[in-house]
C-alpha cells in the first residue's frame, strides 16, 4: 500500500511552534517514503474552537513550504460517517449509556461495562465504550515497544458526550480509516491515546496504522507549549526563523544561507531519515 501521511490540527488558535513540528515531521516522512500528505482539521469540539483558527491554520502552512496533496477534510462534515460507526459499536453491545455526574467522577467511581448512576430524567446520557481486560501492544516508529493495560490506564472512556459530540477518538479512528493513512505522525502527547485507538478499530473492524510520536516541544519552564503562555503564534509572513527551529528541532539544521521555505525543506528531504528524529518523549522548543 502506498504511504499517506496527514496533519490534523484542532482549530483552537493559530499554528504554533509544537504544530509545525508535527507538520513538518509528518510532510518529511510522507515525503522521504515517496507517499501522499493529507490535510484534516479537527472540527467536532465547538466549544473549545477559536473563530477563524482553522482558516488561519490552512492559510500558513504553504508560507512554510508544506503544500498537501488534497483538500482538506473537515471532521464538522463527517458526523453521519461518526453516526454510523456509533450504531454499529450500539448494535454489538460494546456502548452504554452513562449519567454519572463530575461529583461522581471526582469520587472516583469506576465502571464495569455498565453505568453505576441512576438516569436522570430528561438528561441525555454520554456513552462509553466497553473496555475488557485487554492489554494492547503495538511498535511506535520513534519511542519503540509500547504495552498498556487499556482496563486499567483508560477504563471504559466516552466515545460520544453528552452535548452529543464525538469524541476525539471515535473521530479519528474512523477518519484515519476514511483517508487511507498508513502512518500516524504526531506529538508525544498523544501516544497514550494510541491503544484506545487500536482497540477502536478491532471494535469496527477498521485497519490499524504505523505510528510515529514526535518529541513533545516543551517551553522553558517545562510546559507542553500548546498549554503555554509563551506559545506565541508563528508568523507565517516570516517563516523562516520558526521553519528553522522545527527542523532544528528534529535535528535537522538547516542551512543559514538558505532564503526560500520550500528550498529548506528539500534539504532537510535530503538527509533526512526516521532514525536521525530525536527519539526522547520531549524537549525544549529552543
Amino acid at each position: 500500500m502506498d504511504y499517506r501521511g496527514r496533519f490534523a490540527p484542532s482549530p483552537t488558535g493559530h499554528l504554533h511552534f509544537g504544530s509545525l513540528v508535527a507538520a513538518v515531521g509528518s510532510w518529511l516522512c510522507a515525503r522521504h517514503a515517496g507517499g501522499q500528505w493529507l490535510l484534516r482539521v479537527e472540527d467536532i469540539d465547538p466549544p473549545r474552537e477559536m473563530p477563524g483558527s482553522a482558516e488561519s491554520i490552512l492559510a500558513a502552512l504553504p508560507a512554510f513550504g508544506l503544500t498537501a496533496d488534497a483538500p482538506p477534510l473537515f471532521q464538522s462534515t463527517r458526523i453521519a460517517a461518526y453516526d454510523a460507526a456509533f450504531e454499529q459499536l450500539k448494535a454489538a453491545g460494546q456502548v452504554f449509556p452513562c449519567w454519572c455526574s463530575r461529583n461522581d467522577l471526582a469520587g472516583g467511581l469506576h465502571w464495569d461495562g455498565q453505568c453505576l448512576a441512576a438516569p436522570v430524567e430528561g438528561r441525555a446520557p454520554a456513552w462509553r465504550l466497553r473496555v475488557p481486560d485487554i492489554e494492547i501492544a503495538f511498535d511506535d516508529a520513534l519511542q519503540g515497544p509500547q504495552r498498556q493495560n487499556l482496563r486499567t490506564a483508560a477504563g471504559d472512556f466516552v466515545i460520544r458526550r453528552v452535548e452529543g459530540y464525538y469524541a476525539y477518538q471515535l473521530a479519528c479512528v474512523v477518519d484515519d480509516a476514511y483517508q487511507g493513512i498508513t502512518q500516524v505522525v504526531r506529538g508525544n502527547d498523544l501516544l497514550d491515546s494510541t491503544p484506545r485507538q487500536i482497540y477502536l478499530q478491532r471494535c469496527l473492524g477498521l485497519p490499524t496504522p504505523g505510528y510515529m510520536h514526535l518529541p513533545l516541544a516543551l517551553d522553558g519552564s517545562g510546559r507542553k507549549l500548546s498549554k503555554s503562555e509563551h506559545a506565541h503564534p508563528i508568523d507565517p509572513t516570516n517563516p523562516l526563523p520558526a521553519l528553522r527551529r522545527a527542523l532544528a528541532f528534529l535535528d535537522l539544521p538547516a542551512s543559514p544561507l538558505t532564503r526560500e521555505p520550500a528550498a529548506l525543506l528539500t534539504q532537510a528531504l535530503e538527509q533526512f531519515s526516521a532514525e536521525r528524529l530525536p527519539h526522547c518523549s520531549e524537549r525544549a522548543a529552543g
